[in-house]
């Protein structure tokens, strides 16, 4: 006979609970949780070390099995799981994870680091992007200043593609920012609309920290103040300024173009 489902009623306090968790940022920050939904996400995740507290499935909708047997494991109906789920199209793999606790002390740096620094970034699908694009172009590190999204937030984990979890990814003040980059001899580089030069004249090799800014604004005062370089992204069209996560990427692989040419001279 089939396993019995441990959740059939979309009134059990434990759905609420999880609902609760995907939706609050305060009661994640209350409990030290996180929701994670998919079998990539939740894979990436293990595969990085972290152990879920509690894992969901839905019979119905998983069509591959995760080897790992959690703290908790839970069966639910379909119905159940959808009432959870945030996806438009969920297949049945949802996980509660305690919340990475990284410091910038815990941060390991190459011997020349790439890293960004993310100041009031607003939307969890922008700071998604860059983390798929940190992954991709091996960043050792994302700070997050000034945070208007919670990082944990379901949606940057589905944006960033679960590499939430292979990205160290720091949230710290400015100032404290500051201060790591300039202890470890880390060049800032700040982009800006407004600024001379092209990101493609400059020296993206050795310790260098790229800093973004928000949606509206782009970075405060703080960061173009203090910044060793100020660079544009050329822009001729009618809108004189690009995606956040679009204008990380582009200077992010120019730095990896630059220091793989250097390599193979």
């Amino acid at each position: 006979m089939p396993k019995p489902m441990d959740i059939t009623s979309l009134q059990n306090p434990r759905v609420k609970y999880f609902v609760k968790l995907r939706e609050d940022k305060k009661q994640r920050r209350q409990d030290g949780l996180m929701l994670v939904e998919g079998f990539d996400e939740i894979a990436l995740a293990l595969s990085a070390g972290y152990k879920p507290h509690t894992l969901l499935a839905a019979p119905e909708l998983a069509t591959r099995q995760i080897d790992f047997s959690a703290a908790e494991n839970i069966s639910v109906t379909r119905a159940v799981f959808e009432k959870i789920s945030y996806r438009d199209n969920p297949d049945g793999w949802l996980a509660i994870f305690p919340i990475p606790k990284i410091s910038l002390d815990d941060l390991k740096l190459s011997p020349s680091p790439l890293i960004v620094v993310a100041e009031s970034v607003e939307k969890p699908g922008n700071l998604g992007a860059i983390l798929r694009t940190a992954d991709a172009a091996r960043v050792d590190a994302l700070i997050v200043c000034d945070a208007r999204t919670d990082i944990y937030n379901p949606n940057v984990v589905r944006a960033s593609r679960g590499t939430l979890f292979t990205v160290p990814t720091v949230e710290a003040s400015n100032q404290d920012a500051l201060s790591f980059l300039r202890r470890n001899g880390t060049r800032i580089l700040a982009a800006s609309p407004q600024a001379d030069s092209l990101y493609t004249t400059q020296d993206l090799r050795g310790p260098l920290a790229l800093a973004v800014g928000s949606e509206d604004e782009g970075l405060t005062d703080f960061w173009l103040g203090r910044a060793d370089v100020k660079v544009k992204i050329p822009m001729t069209g009618k809108v004189n300024s690009l995606n956040v996560s679009i204008a990380a990427a582009l200077i992010i692989y120019e730095a990896v173009r630059q220091r793989t040419s250097s390599v193979s001279k």
